[in-house]
């Protein structure tokens, strides 16, 4: 064969080559698409037993939620570049005075994903209005405004545990990071097993529109306003928690947060994180789990407060120690109707004791201990906190009373003791 053959055979074999790895990706794409559509139908299809009256489901008019618009997607697929889970908490230079942080927030604004009110965040009331449309044991929400990477096997096991108490339940995670292919594919074995659980990218201008948040949010993505040193990230979630349930009413969950029981008791709820030994009062409150129906007017309050008294450098200010302010100063008032749960309710283990839940036994009497300790978890407890950010990296040891928790709690069960994840600003 001459030189010149062999050149012509060898370009000819590279054109097939490269026909045949374009085709391979486009079919890879239009298939993804198709497992996308399937399971998106199989999921409103699944589950036609009748179910109780929802924990409110109302719109914002006052009415019960029915969508008149037609059938819309209740995902928005973002573009490829939300895949890497861009968003970011965005956290200030250290040392930096009141003036250096505005000027550096105002420069970083472009890259804060969430400020932004595109095509997908303006599709986000349709799509609350269209998700609980369905027939919801329950309406539960949470935010993620981490990067999608972060979203780890803690985190789902939140999701597994709260389908378990509530396999009628419907969650809705207020995420522009998970509301991509990337997300899709955490919460798609959930959606394969009929769970109503979906991630919508929130449009805050919306969301904060006629409360008590919207002039202090003009402000801030305006950049004319301190974000403080905490992670922005952080005070949002705070914010965004309080408004969501304000228009449309629920439960909010943190992602750090095992469901062990039923909340479809609870109304108008929120747990104390602390209580004085002597008088048997609450010394503080918290906010990682709110139960109200949709218009409290505590919620206003909140985010009065919030807006009002928003410091930017003080951990928990504008979250545990807000609902705390505030409730103290109403709670003897007419017209704020409100049950303070116990910590057993919700916080049943203090954050610098978390890690105990996380150890084997190490004789006979810690062994009975762990014993009466899950026993008094499943009569009185609704759930436990974690604390993550004291707890994401402790191991779970077999054994445990964590060991224990998740196998009884979870649905899929699986890697749920992993250890290794990064730190969240949930």
């Amino acid at each position: 064969m001459s030189r010149m053959d062999s050149r012509l055979l060898s370009l000819a074999k590279f054109h097939i080559f490269c026909t045949l790895s374009l085709a391979a990706i486009i079919f890879i794409i239009y298939a993804d698409s198709i497992i996308y559509n399937d399971s998106e139908k199989s999921v409103e299809l699944n589950d036609k037993a009748p179910s109780p009256v929802p924990l409110q489901t109302h719109s914002s008019a006052g009415h019960l939620i029915k969508s008149d618009i037609n059938r819309i997607a209740l995902r928005s697929m973002q573009e490829e570049t939300l895949e890497v889970g861009r968003e970011s908490p965005l956290v200030p230079p250290f040392n930096a005075t009141e003036e250096e942080r505005i000027a550096w927030f105002r420069s970083k604004l472009p890259e804060f994903e969430i400020f932004k009110s595109d095509k997908f965040a303006r599709q986000f009331h349709s799509r609350v209005l269209e998700f609980f449309n369905n027939k919801c044991e329950g309406q539960f929400f949470m935010t993620w405004i981490s990067p999608v990477r972060s979203f780890g096997s803690r985190e789902f096991l939140s999701m597994e545990s709260l389908f378990r108490a509530h396999p009628r339940g419907c969650l809705m995670i207020l995420s522009r990071t998970m509301d991509s292919r990337r997300g899709y594919r955490i919460l798609k074995p959930l959606q394969d097993r009929g769970f109503k659980v979906h991630a919508v990218t929130p449009d805050l201008s919306f969301l904060f529109k006629n409360t008590p948040a919207e002039a202090w949010f003009a402000e801030m993505k305006g950049g004319k306003k301190d974000p403080g040193e905490i992670p922005l990230a952080q005070n949002l979630s705070n914010l965004m928690r309080l408004a969501i349930l304000y228009k449309y009413g629920g439960v909010y969950l943190d992602t750090d947060f095992i469901v062990l029981n039923s909340f479809l008791g609870l109304r108008n709820s929120i747990g104390a994180q602390s209580v004085d030994v002597a008088s048997k009062n609450w010394t503080r409150l918290n906010n990682a789990v709110l139960v109200f129906d949709m218009n409290h007017p505590l919620l206003y309050k909140f985010m009065e407060e919030f807006a009002l008294a928003f410091d930017g450098n003080k951990w928990g200010h504008n979250g545990p120690y807000l609902v705390s302010r505030v409730v103290q100063r109403v709670q003897n008032r007419p017209g704020y109707n409100l049950t303070i749960l116990p910590p057993i309710a919700f916080y049943s283990v203090d954050w610098k004791r978390i890690g105990g839940l996380f150890k084997k036994p190490g004789s006979q009497a810690h062994y009975r201990w762990v014993k009466a300790k899950l026993l008094q978890l499943s009569r009185e407890t609704y759930g436990v906190h974690l604390w993550n950010k004291q707890s994401s990296r402790v191991a779970i040891e077999e054994g445990s009373i964590m060991q224990r928790l998740i196998s009884d709690h979870c649905v899929i069960c699986s890697d749920i003791y992993s250890s290794e994840r990064i730190f969240s600003n949930e």
